[in-house]
């Protein structure tokens, strides 16, 4: 490897000269305090259950997403249905034929984190063994018809009837284009965020990650718009214009009990989405979403820190005034056994995910 590959290809140096893949206790640590002096102010509580009080802890941890489907009216979603863990195949395959889904479609935990477990599905054979291996409760859900995926951050205070958006994150999947030379594996290499997501591809993709890709074919590596796994976040929110906002809220007023977090959103034109038509909400965080707009690689640290705090200003101002209305705080026992259930929860999801 040349020597300037060597700092821009190598795994250690990509991680340690962009932020965006810091550990959340690196990124976060070093304002855990502000966040502390919130909570005194709340009483010595954890102010954040009060935000979204029809959503369990208020969307921060351990929010099952079977409950929040509901929330949204129909046509904002692709149709699901929920399957506890250690459902027959055939009962699976019976609720698919019921719902008249047509593969490929997606498996998710009920409870995700960071893109953990989720599957695309392209056939019964692939969702048995999904279903044989995930040892938690998950979704089958339809693929949603659109292309293309936004992180949309929007709150309303409790106090007022209309909301706004402070901020728009584009999602970039993981994208190559054959040169009819390269491998599958040589393109991967080319592409530093690509590098870090390598021991996945390869088991994603096996024996073919050897193939030639014909020149021109473009091919999306993983169709998942996260973060954790390869996408690469565009700060949007310049386009966050009075119309967007508009349609926007129309959505998530409609929402019973949302006042603050991100819509993560599918759509095929932008200028439709803009109009509130054509788009799928595919997952509705609550208080523990990050303003992802602040992961593109052009922001700074000093920047993501100053989007944090700045919306957890807005979180413990929503929370305050559900509090008043009689909304409770959640106390620090409740906050230990939320953290304890999630610690498990991740630790499960990261043993599922290496065998899917």
């Amino acid at each position: 490897m040349r020597l300037s590959k060597l700092f821009t290809h190598h795994p250690f140096f990509i991680r340690l000269f962009h932020w965006e893949y810091w550990s959340f206790t690196t990124v976060y640590g070093w304002i855990y305090p502000i966040f502390a002096v919130l909570c005194l102010r709340a009483g010595g509580k954890f102010f954040f259950t009060a935000a979204n009080p029809t959503i369990k802890h208020g969307g921060f941890l351990m929010e099952p997403k079977q409950d929040i489907y509901p929330l949204i009216p129909k046509q904002y979603y692709p149709a699901f249905f929920f399957v506890p863990a250690g459902t027959s195949i055939e009962h699976i395959q019976q609720q698919v034929q019921t719902y008249q889904f047509k593969f490929p479609l997606i498996a998710k935990p009920v409870i995700g984190m960071q893109g953990k477990a989720v599957k695309k599905v392209n056939s019964v054979d692939e969702l048995k063994h999904y279903a044989e291996v995930c040892t938690v409760d998950y979704m089958v859900q339809e693929l949603s018809p659109y292309k293309h995926e936004v992180g949309v951050f929007y709150h309303r205070m409790p106090n007022e009837t209309i909301g706004t958006v402070t901020g728009i994150v584009a999602k970039e999947p993981m994208t190559v284009v054959g040169d009819g030379v390269s491998t599958l594996y040589q393109l991967i290499l080319e592409e530093p965020r690509y590098i870090l997501q390598i021991d996945a591809l390869k088991q994603m993709y096996g024996k073919d990650i050897l193939q030639v890709l014909p020149k021109g074919k473009e091919l999306i590596l993983a169709p998942y718009g996260n973060h954790a796994r390869g996408s690469k976040f565009v700060d949007w929110t310049h386009k966050a214009d009075a119309e967007f906002i508009k349609n926007i809220d129309a959505v998530c007023t409609q929402i019973n009990g949302f006042h603050y977090g991100r819509l993560d959103v599918m759509y095929n034109d932008w200028d439709d989405l803009r109009q509130g038509k054509n788009f799928h909400i595919i997952e509705l965080n609550g208080a523990g979403s990050d303003p992802t707009h602040m992961y593109d690689p052009k922001h700074s640290l000093f920047f993501a820190w100053k989007e944090v705090i700045r919306h957890w200003f807005i979180l413990y101002r929503i929370s305050k005034q559900n509090h008043a209305k009689g909304h409770p705080y959640m106390t620090l026992k409740e906050a230990k056994a939320m953290f304890r259930s999630n610690n498990l929860h991740v630790t499960a999801l990261d043993a599922i995910a290496p065998k899917l």
